[in-house]
């Protein structure tokens, strides 16, 4: 596994949604001796822990663009050189802070199309139909007819969208008989529930490209690049403040710190800036600091780090504390949009 793992990072190197291989050491202090280990970057939480965050609720739909299109890039790039994953499920798909964008990580059951080496591939639950079939047969010590493609990854990850929108673990559902019969009802009703936060907004598009990713046939299923091209990645989502609490970015936004009578006096307005800016050096150097007297963004504060490790540990710290009397509330912020200067208005 880990000579395949290496040889598949170090040919998929360079693109921003596949996790970055350093290098390669031995560590001499394991139990059983010697091991080869892979230095790779250092990544924040899984969309695995997204999941268990959101509780039964599903992700938001901004949330849900986000990772749709990160995966898909990867996989795209993945499939372009050649490449299947083979085992695209939650816990392998991890939010970047410094790069602000999911990443793919785990090549250990990866192969070149047409080279497949291993006969047990994916992860149950995210299993495409047609590896489900080969892993029957090998277990009867027989041959499949039938090679797994780049689709297998389709699949899996029409099943990590399907369980981001649902909120819900969807390994039994697509194990059931009425999932064979007709997957497509089952993920109509999943969209139609009541149960669903996002079922106000036009929804469609998403069920649309999860279908197209979820057809029993193989040769049916869309491909990545295909998939990025559904009207889903059209619609302009804004994140919710759950978004932006949980994943971390190098750029931090404090609310509940001003009110308007010290946005309006221009020099009581100096001295609270010199007093945020004093407390947020303390967790490392600030590179800028916004406070909007207009909105969208008024009274807002927006501190911006060098690397996201800083940005984390204020806002651990600053959360919770009491600027003039009031609670602070800290949430991290895109970077892209602070940059722009793009201020999403509707977050509280």
């Amino acid at each position: 596994g880990f000579r395949k793992e290496r040889a598949a990072l170090e040919h998929l190197r360079g693109h921003r949604n596949i996790v970055t291989l350093y290098g390669v050491f031995t560590n001499h202090y394991s139990a059983n001796g010697p091991s080869r280990c892979l230095l790779l970057e250092l990544l924040d939480i899984s969309v695995s822990e997204l999941l268990l965050h959101s509780s039964n609720q599903g992700c938001s739909m901004w949330m849900i663009q986000h990772c749709a299109r990160d995966v898909l890039e990867a996989l795209a790039f993945l499939h372009h050189k050649g490449y299947v994953h083979a085992d695209l499920k939650p816990r392998n798909i991890l939010w970047s802070a410094e790069e602000e964008c999911f990443k793919l990580i785990d090549f250990g059951l990866s192969f070149k199309e047409g080279n497949q080496d291993v006969k047990y591939i994916q992860t149950d639950g995210y299993r495409a139909p047609e590896a489900e079939l080969q892993n029957c047969l090998a277990q009867a010590g027989l041959q499949s007819e039938t090679e797994c493609t780049s689709a297998v990854d389709l699949w899996s990850l029409g099943i990590v969208l399907l369980e981001m929108f649902s909120g819900m673990k969807l390994k039994h559902t697509v194990q059931s008989q009425e999932w064979k019969t007709n997957s497509s009802a089952i993920i109509d009703r999943i969209f139609a529930s009541e149960g669903v936060v996002n079922s106000a907004i036009p929804a469609y598009h998403l069920r649309d490209l999860i279908k197209s990713m979820l057809h029993c046939d193989q040769g049916k299923r869309a491909s990545a690049e295909k998939a990025l091209c559904s009207p889903f990645f059209s619609i302009p989502f804004a994140p919710h403040i759950e978004d932006l609490v949980m994943l971390p970015t190098p750029v931090l936004r404090l609310l509940n710190v001003l009110s308007d009578a010290s946005l309006q006096c221009e020099e009581e307005y100096e001295d609270i800036l010199e007093d945020i800016r004093e407390e947020c050096q303390k967790y490392g150097p600030v590179v800028s600091l916004l406070i909007p007297k207009e909105n969208p963004g008024k009274g807002q504060v927006f501190v911006e780090y060098a690397n996201a490790g800083d940005s984390k540990a204020a806002q651990k710290m600053l959360t919770g504390k009491i600027f003039d009397g009031k609670f602070v509330v800290a949430t991290f912020y895109p970077l892209s949009a602070y940059k722009r200067g793009y201020l999403y208005q509707n977050l509280l």
